[in-house]
């Protein structure tokens, strides 16, 4: 049997739950997979949803069946009976901190093929005293990442971020030339290894300020960090451009001038991505040593226990993970290169 995509079950009070147990449950689902949360509240999210799935928990990777309606589950902890739906709960934000975290582990002990875990919140992880804000800087914690970065894509855009979840003003303050070259660098090599050979990556790179700063007059950052960036960037070889004013950027990318935007920070460049629906982004780390994906939404607490959201968005993230991850008779490859498809 081929190594499994490990699912995280994410926030237990949001709908991660229900859309882990459509998504195994959805005939269209190619991989193997199995999931790492609690028995009892898939088993309440199946009931919920009319999956017909039954909860088998297991121990480890090994023992999983992969039969039809046997969802096989690897239990991390006991949640409470009394847990609530639809709350930020700081038992929920430390369970979910954990699922995660037994993800890296089985990632980087080459038990599973990749991750895709399922939304979890930022401020249940800081009732329960874990200050991150995001999967993201969880996942490169856990992994001992220090070069990495969010991927947003669908079908017609891919946005890579430069500053992720922080303060708007703290992330202007945080933009320097050295992160940005990184960030480009990163990008760059991320599709370089999915695109035939010398075939280099488009990176068009998203001005700061509105016309691009206009030389100075609305700002400098543009002038003063974001080109320099670009200009070096491009001297290593790499087809940068940029820093190409911001309410165009997308329209062009998604035209097909660009493979990939840089954004600057969170709303500038999931704005576009959510806008074309939220159904079908992804969302991708780039730069661990395992391949992870999500999906680009959030934990949608008042959709909680209803039994009604939308599992297209994971679903399509495992889809990605299958064709990201190496291929099972190969050896392990350097999996911070993706190869990004459409997908039903």
């Amino acid at each position: 049997m081929t190594r499994p995509i490990a699912l995280t079950m994410g926030d237990p009070c949001g709908i991660g739950p229900e859309i882990t147990v459509k998504a195994y449950a959805d005939p269209r689902r190619r991989p193997p997979v199995v999931v790492i949360g609690d028995p009892d509240t898939l088993a309440r999210a199946c009931r919920v949803t009319g999956t017909g799935l039954t909860p088998r928990p297991i121990s480890t990777v090994a023992e999983a069946v992969h039969s039809p309606g046997v969802m096989d589950v690897l239990p991390v902890g006991a949640l409470p009976a009394d847990l609530p739906l639809g709350t930020v709960d700081a038992r929920a934000g430390a369970a979910s901190f954990h699922y995660v975290r037994r993800g890296v582990e089985l990632a980087l002990q080459g038990e599973i093929r990749a991750l895709t875990t399922a939304p979890i919140n930022k401020e249940a992880l800081g009732l329960a005293g874990l200050p991150y804000p995001g999967h993201t800087e969880i996942l490169a914690e856990l992994s001992g990442t220090g070069d990495y970065a969010m991927m947003m894509a669908n079908d017609e855009l891919r946005v890579v971020l430069v500053t992720v979840h922080q303060s708007l003003r703290t992330a202007l303050d945080s933009l320097t030339t050295a992160r940005e070259l990184e960030i480009i660098r990163l990008t760059h090599r991320t599709l370089l290894s999915s695109r035939g050979k010398g075939e280099r990556p488009r990176i068009a790179v998203a001005a700061l300020n509105p016309h691009a700063g206009e030389n100075g007059l609305f700002g400098r950052e543009d002038l003063d960090i974001i080109e320099p960036a670009v200009r070096a960037a491009r001297r290593e070889g790499i087809d940068a451009s940029g820093p190409w004013p911001a309410d165009t950027v997308f329209m062009r990318a998604r035209a097909g001038e660009f493979d990939v935007v840089v954004a600057q920070y969170h709303d500038q460049g999931l704005i576009p991505v959510k806008y074309l629906g939220l159904e079908h982004g992804v969302n991708i780390t780039i730069g661990l040593p395992f391949v992870r994906t999500s999906v680009d939404h959030g934990t949608a607490f008042d959709l909680a226990g209803r039994g009604t959201a939308d599992h297209t968005s994971l679903l399509t993230a495992l889809h990605h993970a299958d064709e990201l991850a190496p291929p099972p008779a190969s050896e392990p490859e350097d999996t911070r290169g993706l190869h990004l498809h459409a997908h039903p």
